[in-house]
């Protein structure tokens, strides 16, 4: 425990601590977030605010894992793994916005592009764990004891699909001041509390880095936002909580701690499906969700407090329920 909550105050001092300096960075190299015209109206006076932000937690976050490894006086595989696939999919993100940033539209990389190298990450990570592993792997299913073996072949289809799509889950999510950070915030707790019971301290300290310097990014990310993380601040997290899932070898808990982004996600296909089989019409007011929910008349803070509640209910729920028969 001692070492959780050491990593958690690093990484979220880290983070309250070089944030104007990267905000005054961002704004001295103009790097403005760009409002698309179809968006919400009311979000135009969100233009040129600071984006690209995620890089105050991703630097907290990879300080205070560098300093809990150190400080456990061994290296866990499990905590660098995740990290490294969080920054990978963090520079995948950083791409994204520069081209966005360079074009001064919000259109970065094609679907198509980032999709190959959203694929490719995954690939390396599903690489990792297939050598690191010691046989077939498992999957567990959520609110049983019942857990089965995969060939890897068959494993690497549906791990690949499930972390790039978790990814862009993620990303979707991040519409609005603070939604991002705070619904993954306490999907990051669980992870922690997760890993003690696990007894994988990797997963302990990466987990509790992740809280800690989301907390300090929301310092400066919650309505009225001063700095956007970016998609390299969203497609880090994505790939975070996702390689948190696979390492604790439990990623259908997913279905449950991030429901937040799947709903969002569903939302965007159905509106998508709706559209052109109605040839116009619209499920929603406005995709992804929340979006839908401010048309509605929902203030930012509002729709924030709702989904990360909603979060925190769906984690008590899988930890004191669906993960049971395991511990």
């Amino acid at each position: 425990m001692k070492q959780a909550v050491l990593v958690f105050a690093i990484a979220l001092v880290i983070t309250l601590a070089i944030g104007p300096a990267v905000i005054n960075y961002l704004r001295k190299m103009k790097f403005g977030q760009k409002i698309l015209e179809i968006g919400p109206k009311w979000h135009m006076n969100k233009q040129n605010i600071p984006t690209m932000g995620g890089f105050m937690f991703i630097i907290g976050i990879a300080a205070a894992v560098i300093i809990g490894n150190i400080v456990m006086g061994e290296i866990s595989v499990s905590s660098l793994a995740v990290l490294g696939l969080a920054v990978a999919y963090g520079a995948v993100g950083l791409v994204d916005d520069y081209a966005k940033i360079k074009k001064k539209e919000n259109a970065g990389l094609t679907p198509k592009q980032k999709l190959v190298l959203q694929i490719l990450v995954a690939g390396v990570f599903i690489l990792v764990l297939f050598l690191g592993s010691s046989g077939l792997p498992q999957l567990w299913i959520p609110f049983t004891g019942i857990s089965f073996s995969w060939p890897w072949p068959l494993y690497i289809v549906f791990a690949a699909f499930v972390i790039v799509g978790a990814d862009n889950a993620v990303n979707l999510t991040d519409g609005i001041d603070g939604l991002a950070a705070s619904v993954t915030l306490p999907v990051a707790i669980f992870f922690v509390f997760v890993g003690f019971r696990r007894g994988d301290m990797g997963v302990v300290i990466f987990s509790a880095a992740l809280a800690g310097a989301l907390l300090g990014f929301l310092r400066y990310n919650f309505n009225p936002a001063k700095v956007f993380m970016g998609d390299t601040g969203s497609l880090f997290l994505g790939g975070a909580v996702a390689g948190l899932a696979f390492a604790c070898e439990m990623p259908l808990i997913l279905l449950l701690v991030g429901l937040i982004y799947i709903i969002e996600t569903l939302s965007v296909i159905l509106q998508v499906t709706y559209f052109k089989a109605t040839h116009g019409k619209r499920l929603f007011k406005m995709a992804p969700i929340h979006h839908h929910f401010e048309m509605c008349g929902w203030g930012e803070k509002k729709i924030v407090l709702v989904f990360t509640g909603i979060t925190v209910v769906l984690c008590l729920l899988a930890y004191h329920v669906a993960l049971a028969p395991l511990f």
